[in-house]
């Protein structure tokens, strides 16, 4: 189960200074894409970017509350279909 960026994202990037794997990206200039992104195939699930977070927007993908669902798929999507599928 990895972590999962919700709305609540301010871009601070502290969650990506902390993370031992790398796994979370954001890109500059794409409204599409406005939030950081955590890739669930690497993240080994360790908290750390979650314990940073200065906004409260990180949560176990099983935890993310109901009104930040679609921030899930849109995680999936952003390394999937979006700006990190080049990043896998």
């Amino acid at each position: 189960m990895a972590y999962v960026i919700t709305q609540l994202c301010e871009r601070a990037g502290v969650c990506a200074d902390v993370c031992p794997t790398d796994s979370i990206h954001a890109v500059e200039g794409n409204s599409d894409w406005p939030l950081y992104y955590i890739n669930p195939d690497t993240c080994i699930d360790c908290g750390a970017c979650m314990a940073e977070c200065p906004n409260e927007a990180i949560f176990p993908e099983d935890d993310v509350p109901a009104e930040y669902a679609a921030d899930i798929e849109k995680n999936v999507a952003f390394f999937t279909k979006g700006p990190g599928k080049d990043l896998v």
